[in-house]
């Protein structure tokens, strides 16, 4: 077993052949520990040089009601009410740190992809007519 770190593409490719070789051999046996230790550092390479980014809160909360077959109505009780779950789901309201525990305790979501904010991923907030009006000039008479 002859195992080195992974320090380019070029590694990276031997890694995952080497992978594909071992992958059958049986528990306790020296090709399994090397299987095992190679995943180790494909891992910590794919980690670094292939991240993937977190999903966004609001379609983690529609995945996770849909995989277990429940629609947003559910979250009617667990987050607020009727409209409080509309303002959530449409991005005009934050989630508040009491709405995350309780997806967090009560859906499973990971607390980390609840935290991430939601503005500015979905719809722009309207401006009141107050900002979008140019601001007033004096007229010399």
């Amino acid at each position: 077993m002859k195992i080195k770190p992974i320090r380019n593409r070029q590694g990276y490719e031997v890694a995952l052949r080497r992978v594909q070789f071992l992958w059958d051999f049986k528990d306790g046996s020296p090709e399994f520990d090397e299987l095992d230790v190679l995943a180790t550092l494909i891992e910590a390479y794919e980690r670094e040089h292939y991240p993937v980014d977190l999903p966004d809160p609001i379609e983690a909360i529609k995945f996770r009601l849909e995989q277990q077959g429940k629609d947003t109505r559910a979250l009617i009780g667990l987050i607020g009410q009727r409209t409080r779950v509309y303002e959530v789901l449409q991005k005009k309201r934050a989630l508040s740190l009491q709405m995350i525990r309780t997806l967090h305790d009560k859906l499973g979501i990971p607390a980390n992809v609840l935290i991430q904010p939601t503005w500015g991923r979905g719809r722009a907030k309207r401006q009141s007519p107050r900002q979008t009006r140019s601001p007033k000039r004096k007229i010399s008479a």
